[in-house]
């Protein structure tokens, strides 16, 4: 596994259903997610999370500087109900939120190698990105609003 996983030079360790991947089993990538379940949502449509290993965002299982890509989306909204199509599909935060996002940052830098790009995505609908990027102390280097109500921002770091 060792030798496996020094191949791979990307890290999503939110892996969800890797829903914007253009290549969904990108052989570059290592898929992690805390969660691996098959779910038929309210519109018949299958979601299946299957990363390639399971693991909390917060604790990732990873060599410090092992990677130069990560790309972090973590679940962006805390109320909602734990059995909602939305839920299901890209999680849910409790309440000790501010620290698991603080912790997901620090991870996620930890195993970025140094000059390596972290990919962060966040929905502000419920927590604003304003408030997210306080809990960690890395600088965003450009950033993009999305989405139907530009709710969405894609946020690129680079690791120094």
């Amino acid at each position: 596994m060792r030798d496996l996983l020094a191949q791979k030079k990307i890290l999503d360790p939110c892996c969800g259903s890797r829903m914007f991947w253009f290549d969904k089993k990108d052989e570059r990538a290592v898929f992690t997610d805390k969660r691996s379940e098959q779910h038929t949502l309210c519109d018949g449509r299958e979601l299946i999370i299957e990363p390639d290993m399971v693991m909390d965002f917060t604790n990732l299982q990873f060599d410090d500087e092992q990677f130069h890509m990560v790309v972090f989306d973590p679940p962006h909204l805390n109320k909602i109900g734990d059995n909602s199509w939305m839920a299901k599909k890209y999680g849910k935060l409790d309440e000790t939120w501010p620290k698991m996002i603080k912790d997901g940052f620090a991870e996620c830098f930890r195993v970025l190698k140094p000059n390596g790009t972290l990919i962060f995505k966040w929905n502000e609908t419920q927590i604003l990105t304003k408030d997210i990027l306080a809990l960690t102390d890395q600088k965003p280097v450009v950033g993009h609003i999305s989405g139907k109500r530009a709710n969405t921002h894609w946020i690129c770091f680079l690791k120094a």
